[in-house]
C-alpha cells in the first residue's frame, strides 16, 4: 500500500511539474490595419513612462514580425507581471528606427497599447498602459499613419 501511495504521489508531482513548465508568461499582439506588407513590423515593451514612445533604445523588450496581408503578430516572452505599455511602428522600408518628417511627425505607421493616441503628441504612458498578471495575455493594437 505504501508502494501505492508513494507511485501515486510522484505522479502527482510530475504532473504538477509539467502543468507549470506549460505555463507561460508571454504577451501577444495582434497588430491590425496595416496599409501594405512592406517591411516589418516593429513592436517595442515599456516599463516605465521613460522613452515611451519615441525613445525605443528604452524598451525593455523588442521584438520584429513579418507582415501579413495588413497585420502582424508580435510576441514578447518571459515578461514579470507588472505594468506596461506597448509601442508599435510599420518599418516600411526595415530600416530599424522610426522615421519621421521635417515637423517630427511619424512618416510611418504607429500605434500604442489600448489604441491610445495623443493629442498634438505622441500618446501618453497613462493612456497606453495595461497591467500584466502573468501567464498569456493578448492585446490588439491598430496602427495610425498620420501623413
Amino acid at each position: 500500500m505504501l508502494r501505492v501511495k508513494t507511485v501515486i504521489a510522484l505522479a502527482l508531482l510530475d504532473a504538477a511539474g509539467v502543468a507549470s513548465a506549460q505555463t507561460t508568461n508571454a504577451i501577444d499582439v495582434d497588430v491590425r490595419g496595416l496599409r501594405n506588407s512592406h517591411g516589418v513590423v516593429n513592436c517595442y515593451l515599456y516599463a516605465s513612462a521613460d522613452g515611451f514612445p519615441g525613445d525605443l533604445g528604452k524598451a525593455q523588450k523588442r521584438t520584429a514580425a513579418p507582415i501579413l496581408g495588413a497585420s502582424a503578430r508580435c510576441r514578447f516572452d518571459g515578461v514579470a507581471p507588472g505594468v506596461y505599455a506597448i509601442a508599435i511602428v510599420h518599418d516600411e522600408r526595415a530600416s530599424g528606427k522610426l522615421e519621421r518628417n521635417f515637423m517630427g511627425i511619424p512618416t510611418q505607421g504607429v500605434g500604442a497599447s489600448n489604441d491610445a493616441a495623443g493629442h498634438f503628441g505622441p500618446p501618453s504612458f497613462a493612456s497606453a498602459r495595461f497591467t500584466y498578471a502573468g501567464g498569456e495575455k493578448s492585446l490588439v493594437v491598430h496602427v495610425r499613419y498620420l501623413v
